[in-house]
């Protein structure tokens, strides 16, 4: 086994922090959005499209990523638009009204697009150096961010602390997570970039007409999971108060609860991908989503959701882990490439469940709206098989 280096442990700690930063910007915001919606006098309907802008930056920009990484390498890619994202978390906060909250978060999504794929592709790159997976890893250090900026967005909201300091204190521990991160990460453009064969040269819409079978399975694989997580984050909390009679606090838990599950599925990940294999491992988890959730909607109840959401957040703990690792080892594409038009595709997920569900909410109830997540999961269970080994590609 090559010894690890010093640099090389440096920039394993520089995209853990890409991934902190990450997991705690947008999910900062999660646990206020009841908050926010109240504030700014919004329907669900209203609130639900706002957040819509979030992912729609992503699907109209995300897969310039690919690009971005080829030309100044993942690590300062991930690091430099992750430090962009902190510094505007604060202009949620000062939005005064519906289209300046829109605004807000569509900025915020491209930022946060634009550094999933590069972390993502840094982790790989790194992951390389140390000859044994670690992006299952990765991605539970996101979903530890992801549930610490719950529990601290859930407590703020339940002391009554203003939104404004609450971001504000968040964006300057992002900050320096940031500067770290850029300061340690593996230098220099990502090494597949450098050669000189036309799979090295492909941009990312060449990789969809080279590998779009492929891509778009991978793709349509994480819609699915996209949906199912979305509705933790941007409706959890407004089931359980408004459904359910939950308080603030109780109401911030479904949430929290699907990250912490995730979490502890994801650091697991690895070894019980391992023993039973990617595919089944994701079509287990999806069907386990799929019952959990169904049953938690059915017996309507603050403590249900919590424990249904929290199953959920273990049944799909893997789909996103697998579904960049495979998507950055298509054969014929260069990884930021192939998980930057996967990540945007994905996205699709993301930009058509909160106004759907929120069209649902205003109709009928945000319970009746969430039966999408038992149909997205599933789905998954169908489409876990584009998790396969893809076949080399001719060129």
């Amino acid at each position: 086994m090559t010894p690890v280096t010093t640099p090389l442990r440096r920039a394993r700690v520089a995209v853990i922090g890409m991934f902190v930063v990450n997991g705690a910007t947008y999910n900062s915001i999660v646990p206020r959005l009841p908050t926010i919606r109240d504030d700014l006098g919004l329907s669900n309907a209203a609130l639900g499209t706002a957040i819509a802008a979030f992912p729609a930056a992503a699907l109209l920009f995300g897969v310039l990523a690919g690009p971005l990484i080829a030309r100044v390498g993942s690590g300062r890619a991930g690091a430099g638009v992750g430090l962009a994202g902190a510094v505007l978390l604060p202009t949620v906060a000062l939005a005064p009204s519906w289209l300046a909250l829109a605004a807000a978060l569509f900025v915020l999504g491209l930022t946060d697009a634009w550094a999933d794929a590069a972390m993502n592709a840094h982790g790989l790159r790194v992951q390389t150096g140390y000859g044994r997976s670690i992006v299952n890893g990765l991605h539970a250090v996101w979903s530890m961010a992801a549930v610490g900026a719950g529990l601290l967005g859930a407590a703020a909201a339940g002391l009554g602390v203003p939104l404004l300091v609450h971001l504000g204190v968040v964006t300057v521990v992002l900050v320096g997570v940031s500067v770290l991160a850029w300061r340690w990460a593996l230098p220099g453009p990502e090494p597949e970039a450098e050669h000189e064969d036309g799979a090295a040269r492909r941009g990312p819409w060449r990789a969809v007409v080279v590998a779009a079978g492929p891509l778009l399975a991978l793709a349509a694989l994480l819609v699915a999971s996209g949906g199912i997580e979305d509705s933790a984050a941007s409706w959890g909390a407004i089931y359980v108060r408004d459904d359910l009679g939950g308080g603030p606090f109780v109401a911030g838990l479904p949430f929290v609860a699907f990250q912490i599950a995730m979490t502890l599925g994801r650091l697991a990940g690895d070894r019980v991908v391992d023993r039973f294999g990617g595919v089944a491992v994701a079509r287990a988890g999806a069907a386990l989503a799929a019952v959990a959730m169904s049953t938690a909607l059915l017996i309507a109840h603050p403590v249900a959701a919590v424990v249904g959401y929290a199953v959920t957040g273990l049944g799909v703990a893997t789909l996103f882990p697998l579904g960049f690792a495979a998507a950055g080892r298509v054969p014929g594409v260069r990884p930021g490439d192939g998980i930057a038009v996967v990540g945007w595709l994905a996205r699709l997920g993301f930009l058509t469940f909160p106004p759907l569900i929120g069209l649902v909410a205003d109709r009928v109830s945000v319970g009746a709206g969430l039966v999408l997540v038992p149909i997205a999961a599933v789905a998954a269970v169908l489409l876990a098989g584009a998790l396969r080994p893809a076949r080399t590609l001719r060129t």
